[in-house]
């Protein structure tokens, strides 16, 4: 993509279908004259005389205790320097978007129009009775420190510069496991770090509380070593000058243990890095551009153990591994600020979350076999599902226990508990599945390239690298339209009907004919047929000149699946053919099966589908619990729809004994664990959180899914076929661009999947 698509297209990301990335959105019913006279007056003056009587009543009865204010003066914003408030409003929204999403806190973003210190601490100070807490952000060195200490001083609930802190503690935590595999004394280390802004001095400061020494800390800012002659030093970086005269960052780094970059690209080079000791540290977390080159790095030196602020290599020092969890931890226990111990805590729990097994949900995300703790893995995942239950809960302890929390938690398996309900509040599956994507992208034909939105499908899973587009359509209409979205990267086009395919259509045609001559077709309407996009497409899945297929966009769900069914074929051991969607909901991902195949399949044809199911629900690195839902439960009807899911669960707990299934149940009472238990305590899924349900017929299925989506405009990923012989998948008709994108990417999974069994097989 050309710099004015790009461009345009962050611009119309920020700006439509409605302008800014956040909401407040209503939490109790509002439907009613009754609602809305409790909603305001008189009834709210109930709780407002209850506030008054007590101040600490404004937990109980408003959204104080899990509101973040998330405060700039757009003085250092990202890159971008002193732009401006206004201008560091789209920042703050951003910001207050990864809060919700990683650990479900609503936040306000607060842009102050002042650079005076004094007035920016004062408006902070004015508004704070708002706030759960305080979240400073992009604001300058060395304004930023003083208004950060006097916040934490004066104000009684927690406050945290994200800018310097979050790096901070992310990297100490990297810091420690990186000691322990190089095997060196945290006491004895020489640290060098390039750097001396507000990250930089944090991290410093964190180091020394985990035990490094501070004459074993070496600082160098753009003028060069920090030392005591100097005039240009903040108090801060003072701490860090040497009574000594100053030598080069070359000469620093020569027999040193640690390298800690927060500057600018490419300043440690190859030969400084080889004079470093056994087993060096290197952190360089410039960005875009690291101190050092990632790859060249580890190509100098083998022994090295090396994290950047990159998402493309290992150990990346993310500060969303941070700031969500520790708020969520303060604020849960009422913390009136988050000390030294909190933030040490947090780095702790997160040292000890990357030595724990890695769930197959967070090896299936980043495409590997199995994450170990080790020099490619040394801090956790940003996708890791456990953060939220690790980090908050050692920040609250650590609150408890230095006397800064003034509403102690009693019952911590209930505290985790409630944190792990919170994850189902997000898309975190999406990032999940693009990112396994990303790890091995595969070749796709998109078969109706010559649509708009299809195109722009193609360009984003080309751009993302998801994947590897094949265009099939006529290529004047492709390139035009290409021409029009600003999509410039060289891609293969294809159009099925000229003469320049017509060697590969005969080819096509020939085997095709083979195959089906038996079947009533002739070579006549094989070669008929190879004109056409979507027996095209299937054909160069099935010959291996690519390796998944999207369609649909255009054509009706049966029509477009006659031709796959006919080229491509089940899977051996598969005798049906089904689909699953999964919709991501407020509760967590739900698959819903069959939604657009089988119109009513009998007991045994539903006992396979769940199998299917159960299989899909694994390949995105979940532990199936499936519902076989219906009408009645447990027998209470006769009514032969209800006795065939009775009989279909029957054959899976004899054949598949394993399998956490159970009916047939009725939806609510499937998707209400307690109501589930209490009624019916002898269910295989009883208390258990179910992620599955199998519908008795399409009728059900169908309108379900569909209802979700339009109603509660739930993300539906499908429908995803299952038990097809190759990774083929079919859109539903008119398909956004977003659905696209997340079937391609499905497509490039089950690519994946199927390899790797075949791999297997032959082994």
């Amino acid at each position: 993509m050309n710099k004015y698509s790009k461009r345009r297209e962050a611009l119309l990301y920020h700006a439509k279908p409605h302008p800014g990335k956040i909401q407040v959105v209503p939490t109790k019913k509002y439907a009613t004259q009754r609602d809305l006279s409790l909603a305001y007056s008189p009834g709210v003056a109930e709780p407002c005389l209850e506030i008054a009587k007590d101040v600490n009543n404004v937990y109980k009865y408003t959204a104080k205790g899990n509101l973040v204010a998330v405060i700039s003066n757009g003085t250092a914003v990202l890159g971008l320097g002193d732009i401006g408030p206004e201008a560091s409003k789209p920042v703050m929204e951003g910001k207050g978007l990864l809060f919700k999403i990683f650990a479900d806190i609503d936040v306000f973003d607060i842009e102050v129009g002042t650079k005076d210190v004094e007035k920016f601490i004062e408006t902070v100070k004015n508004i704070a009775p708002t706030f759960g807490g305080i979240n400073l952000e992009d604001i300058k060195a060395p304004e930023s420190f003083e208004i950060e200490r006097r916040l934490v001083e004066e104000l009684n609930i927690p406050v945290m510069h994200d800018d310097q802190h979050g790096t901070a503690i992310i990297s100490s935590a990297a810091l420690l496991n990186a000691l322990e595999l190089a095997e060196k004394n945290i006491e004895e280390v020489k640290v060098v770090v390039s750097g001396a802004g507000s990250a930089a001095l944090a991290c410093a400061n964190l180091y020394l509380l985990l035990g490094v020494k501070a004459e074993n800390i070496t600082m160098f800012d753009k003028d060069g070593m920090l030392v005591k002659s100097r005039t240009d030093l903040l108090d801060m970086q003072l701490k860090y000058a040497k009574d000594a005269e100053p030598v080069s960052l070359a000469e620093a780094v020569k027999g040193s243990d640690v390298f800690l970059g927060l500057s600018v690209g490419n300043v440690l080079t190859p030969e400084m890095l080889l004079t470093m000791n056994n087993d060096p540290i290197v952190f360089a977390m410039a960005n875009p551009i690291p101190e050092i080159d990632y790859d060249l790095a580890i190509a100098t030196r083998e022994d090295i153990i090396m994290a950047t602020g990159r998402s493309d290599h290992p150990n990346q020092v993310n500060n969303v591994l941070g700031f969500p969890y520790i708020f969520r931890g303060a604020m849960d226990v009422r913390a009136t600020k988050i000390n030294e111990a909190m933030k040490m805590a947090a780095v702790r729990a997160l040292a000890e979350l990357a030595k724990a097994p890695v769930p197959e949900q967070v090896n299936i995300a980043y495409g590997e076999t199995k994450l170990n703790f080790g020099r490619d893995y040394i801090i956790p995942k940003p996708f890791d599902p456990r953060l939220i239950a690790v980090v908050p809960p050692a920040v609250a302890k650590a609150a408890m226990e230095s006397g800064v929390a003034e509403n102690p938690i009693a019952d911590w398996d209930k505290y985790v508990e409630e944190l792990l309900d919170r994850l189902g509040n997000d898309n975190k599956m999406v990032r999940l599945l693009t990112n396994r994507a990303k790890t091995d992208p595969k070749r796709i034909v998109f078969a109706e390239a010559d649509h708009l939105d299809v195109l722009k499908a193609a360009q984003i899973v080309m751009e993302e690298k998801i994947g590897i587009p094949i265009l099939l359509g006529n290529s004047e209409i492709i390139n035009e339209l290409k021409e029009e979205i600003g999509f410039d990267a060289q891609v293969t086009i294809i159009d099925p009907k000229t003469d320049e395919e017509e060697e590969r259509r005969d080819r096509y045609a020939n085997v095709f004919w083979e195959t089906r001559r038996r079947r009533g077709v002739s070579l006549l309407d094989a070669e008929k047929w190879m004109r056409e996009r979507n027996y095209f497409a299937a054909m160069m899945v099935n010959e291996g000149d690519a390796d998944a297929m999207v369609t649909g966009y255009s054509r009706s769900y049966p029509a477009t699946v006659k031709p796959i069914m006919q080229l491509i074929g089940k899977a051996p051991s598969v005798s049906k053919i089904a689909t699953t969607n999964m919709m991501l909901t407020k509760r967590g991902p739900i698959f819903l099966s069959d939604t657009a195949i089988n119109p009513n399949p009998t007991a045994e044809e539903l006992a396979k589908i769940a199998i299917m199911t159960a299989r899909t629900v694994r390949m995105f690195g979940m532990e199936p619990v499936l519902a076989m839902v219906s009408f009645s439960n447990f027998g209470s009807s006769p009514d032969p729809e209800a006795v065939k899911v009775r009989q279909a669960v029957d054959i899976l707990h004899e054949d598949y004994p394993d399998l956490i299934v159970d009916g047939e149940i009725q939806a609510d009472f499937a998707l209400n664990p307690e109501m589930l238990k209490d009624k019916f305590p002898f269910s295989k899924i009883a208390g258990k959180k179910v992620n599955t349900l199998i519908f008795p017929n399409l009728d059900a299925a169908n309108i379900t899914y569909k209802l979700l989506k339009e109603l509660n405009k739930v993300v539906s990923i499908g429908p995803i076929m299952l038990g097809m012989n190759k990774p083929v998948h079919v859109f539903q008709l008119g398909a956004s661009v977003e659905e696209m994108v997340n079937m391609a990417a499905v497509a490039v999974v089950d690519a994946q999947e199927k390899e790797k069994r075949l791999k297997m097989a032959k082994n």
